[in-house]
């Protein structure tokens, strides 16, 4: 099955549902333990019938799910079909989505030549040094955030060589942008934005705040 760009997500206009880095993710508001299990259970007998699965957080206030074709590691149909059959599933049950509580963190690491101190990072973070391929080092168990490897040119340190990527929902990254500027933060460059807007704390610690837009 085709991969899905991001315009063709964003026009199945899945209003529980959010791209981030990686696939779609909600959450719903099932506020106490009962309701959510009771919620689980019938998103997993669509999820059977679909022969897809999503990966599901239960917690006593709250579900979050992510949907991702793992076999091409991109948003497939597949995906949109049970998303919207999953958002049916919590309007029957009469659950409410939070589609600007969800979020995701990569980390990122400055380096010249990742081919060398990527095994480093995979054995520390995974255990296994085959969880590095390309650029990233990826947890299939979902423990450990993803790490990507930003190629820089060769430089001395002191310097800032890890990030963190913090992605939100393409609606709410302004306000959070906002947010963080006003509890004395700074703007450092948004010549990508909406893209991604590169932040600093009051000491220039730096952040990346990203979106699916204009990728």
């Amino acid at each position: 099955m085709g991969i899905l760009t991001i315009q063709q997500v964003l026009d199945a206009r899945l209003d529980d549902w959010r791209k981030l880095a990686q696939g779609l993710h909600a959450r719903y508001l099932t506020k106490d333990f009962a309701t959510g299990l009771r919620f689980v259970t019938a998103v997993a007998e669509a999820a059977e019938t679909a022969n897809h699965h999503p990966d599901v957080t239960l917690t006593y206030p709250f579900v979050d799910l992510k949907l991702i074709s793992h076999d091409v590691s991109a948003i497939t149909q597949r995906d949109v079909d049970l998303a919207r059959r999953i958002s049916g599933i919590a309007k029957e049950q009469g659950i409410k989505a939070k589609p600007g509580a969800v979020a995701e963190i990569e980390l990122a690491l400055d380096t010249a030549s990742s081919g060398a101190v990527g095994p480093f990072w995979a054995a520390l973070l995974t255990g296994r040094t085959d969880s590095l391929k390309g650029d990233d080092v990826t947890d299939k168990s979902g423990r450990v955030p993803l790490l990507w490897f930003q190629q820089t040119d060769a430089h001395e340190t002191p310097r800032q060589r890890f990030h963190i990527d913090l992605w939100v929902p393409h609606d709410e990254a302004e306000g959070r942008i906002a947010a963080a500027v006003t509890a004395g933060g700074r703007v450092v460059d948004d010549a990508r934005a909406p893209s991604f807007v590169v932040l600093a704390d009051p000491e220039g610690n730096r952040a990346c705040v990203c979106t699916c837009l204009d990728r």
